[in-house]
């Protein structure tokens, strides 16, 4: 799996005016189906899971250039942009902000019913995506918007963003089903923020042996691994510890252990798909891990650097030019190749022009 990138955000309060959602819309299609025409449905993927690419998009669309609004309101245009022709550009998107995330799976099912695909893949990258930002990167951002937008041949990218109500910031992860590798095991192509935290990373390459030795735990008798969590309790842990053991009761974690005992998960992709592993379990086995086999973790953040475009007044830094340059010159070679006499992309644009009015 290559996951793509990170952005950092400051939350804000408020809704794009209806004024400019539909003209977001509009603009949004225009721009959606001159990229399938031109470049293809493959390449919309891409660049909508580039970071740098979206945050640009936000600002073509004229909605606020960092705030973390950019990804539900962004994201939100693109969907309703793409109903009701999801068929003919053979692109869909599935998802939204709070319940509209939790509904995901249904609509893709609904979507493949329509088109004549099968959903199972989609559903998977979905859950999957959304377990491993949520629960096996936990750097203190919890999910409340997930979107998937995807092809009937197998491509996708997820684009998903977190809270953390402690500083007020918002954390957006884009993901792309290019060149899959891992979903656990270093998934970014690039992780980007301004902001570093204390992260418990199960997906760090050197947290191999933690993945593995949490399987192996996982597969144990509940029994067995309450007692020892029960012994983490009188332990003076080091303090560079982000992981603590004040949250975690052993006799709440009975039933879930007995879940995956039950299970037997395979790898460490299994076992995050296990229903109730949610981060607590994972820190339970984490420290277990490190008592019994004395398993390194790994507390490095992924974040790397921001993909914000920057402000006019140079706040927090100025624009970065190469970046908006590239944006507006793949629309204007769309634009310009579109309009050479192909009778096909002219009655296309056509269509376009009809939805700007």
């Amino acid at each position: 799996m290559q996951k793509t990138g990170t952005a950092n955000l400051p939350l804000h309060s408020g809704k794009a005016p209806q004024w400019l959602f539909k003209r977001m819309i509009s603009l949004s299609r225009t721009i959606i189906e001159l990229m399938v025409i031109e470049l293809g449905r493959e390449e919309v993927l891409r660049r909508l899971s580039d970071p740098y690419w979206f945050q640009s998009l936000g600002c073509i669309l004229g909605f606020d250039w960092h705030s973390s609004g950019v990804t539900t309101t962004v994201t939100g245009a693109i969907k309703e942009a793409l109903r009701g022709v999801e068929n003919e550009l053979r692109l869909f998107v599935a998802g939204g902000k709070g319940k509209r995330a939790l509904n995901t799976p249904q609509e893709i099912i609904e979507y493949a019913g329509k088109a004549g695909f099968t959903p199972t893949e989609f559903i998977h990258a979905s859950r999957l995506s959304a377990k491993v930002d949520n629960v096996a990167v936990q750097d203190g951002f919890n999910l409340y918007h997930h979107t998937i937008v995807f092809t009937p041949e197998g491509q996708w990218c997820v684009i998903q963003q977190g809270m953390n109500e402690t500083n007020l910031m918002a954390r957006r992860y884009h993901w792309l089903s290019f060149s899959v590798e891992s979903f656990v095991e270093e998934p970014h192509e690039a992780v980007c923020c301004d902001i570093n935290t204390d992260t418990l990373n199960f997906t760090a390459k050197e947290a191999i042996e933690l993945r593995k030795t949490s399987v192996l735990l996982s597969c144990e008798k509940p029994e067995k691994l309450v007692t020892e969590i029960e012994k983490i309790k009188e332990l003076n842990l080091p303090k560079r510890h982000a992981v603590t053991v004040h949250d975690i009761n052993p006799k709440n974690f009975y039933k879930i252990f007995l879940q995956t005992y039950e299970k037997q998960p395979e790898d460490f992709e299994s076992l995050l798909e296990t229903r109730g592993v949610g981060a607590k379990t994972l820190r339970a086995l984490a420290l277990t891990s490190e008592l019994i086999y004395g398993t390194p973790l790994s507390f490095k953040d992924p974040a790397r650097y921001s993909f914000a475009h920057g402000g006019k007044d140079k706040i927090p830094y100025p624009v970065n030019k190469n970046v908006y340059d590239r944006t507006i010159d793949i629309l204007k070679k769309a634009i310009e190749k579109a309009k050479i006499g192909r009778t096909d992309k002219l009655q296309a644009f056509k269509r376009l022009v009809t939805l700007m009015k």
